[in-house]
């Protein structure tokens, strides 16, 4: 299912991508979400601290709906972090 569907704008995720290609960006994103697990991307709590951070990182601000909407797709992936087709299709997604 794409994130389109989740109401996740197309300029946004494109603005993300733009940030992530600064290395300082991407380290901190990913030291962010280093050792969170599959359980944890299930809980809405951690979800929305972790999107919540992220944006911070990212210097985005985002709605609160946009924020809802952010939390509903990541778990609506059921993405477990250790599983490398997961992540091969979240890639896919935003490529």
């Amino acid at each position: 299912m794409s994130y389109q569907q989740y109401g996740i704008s197309p300029q946004l995720v494109e603005r993300i991508k733009m940030k992530m290609k600064n290395p300082t960006i991407k380290e901190r994103i990913k030291n962010l979400i280093n050792g969170v697990s599959k359980q944890q991307l299930q809980d809405p709590g951690v979800v929305r601290r972790l999107v919540r951070n992220a944006s911070v990182i990212l210097g985005e601000r985002l709605a609160s709906d946009q924020e809802d909407n952010i939390v509903r797709f990541v778990i609506a992936q059921k993405v477990d972090p250790n599983n490398t087709f997961h992540l091969i299709r979240l890639w896919g997604m935003f490529r």
